[in-house]
């Protein structure tokens, strides 16, 4: 079944449906939110209130346009609100305090190229949000330049060039504190 004749039986209040598109985009909600807030229960919690969002606002919603970048733009701004939110600190220090400590024992980190790929994943972090936004959407959930346009509701040419400045920035943040990613490129 298409995305559209899904999109219209959910706001006849069809659950299945509903529960059709929440599996065809959640993987991608859950991971742009985790992308930008770094934590599973906050990427959990902020992808549960985009989908409940979403849900609640499918009527607005235009049926001719994909569901995904909307959604992907509804996890975003709640992912980058919950950042700036000083109750977001708080919960982390207080779960950091409960935690048992963690030794060095234990499972092995991974291997290098999950490491490789964390550390990019820091070295992005430290870019603005918006640079760190269309990076995450390109290439971290490997969106289209179309479907990037569509999720941050700006033109192709213009996620062409904040692509290209995020990237610049980025080289210039791996050069200066990520030394160990150049390596494998020189």
């Amino acid at each position: 079944m298409q995305e559209k004749e899904l999109i219209q039986q959910a706001r006849r209040g069809d659950n299945a449906a509903w529960a059709e598109l929440v599996h065809l985009h959640q993987q991608a909600v859950f991971r742009l939110a985790y992308l930008h807030l770094g934590d599973a229960a906050e990427a959990e919690d902020a992808a549960q209130d985009c989908l409940i969002r979403a849900f609640r606002s499918l009527r607005s919603f235009d049926d001719g346009r994909p569901l995904r970048p909307w959604l992907l733009r509804i996890v975003s701004n709640l992912a980058l609100n919950r950042k700036r939110s000083a109750g977001r600190y708080w919960a982390a220090l207080q779960r950091a305090v409960r935690d048992e400590p963690r030794t060095a024992e234990g499972p092995a980190r991974g291997t290098e190229a999950k490491q490789q790929s964390e550390e990019l994943w820091r070295a992005a972090q430290k870019l603005p949000g918006n640079m760190q936004n269309v990076l995450y959407l390109r290439y971290f959930l490997d969106l289209s330049v179309d479907e990037t346009a569509q999720t941050l509701e700006i033109a192709e040419g213009t996620v062409k060039s904040q692509t290209s400045r995020a990237l610049e920035r980025l080289q210039k943040i791996i050069k200066a504190e990520f030394p160990a990613l150049q390596e494998g490129r020189e």
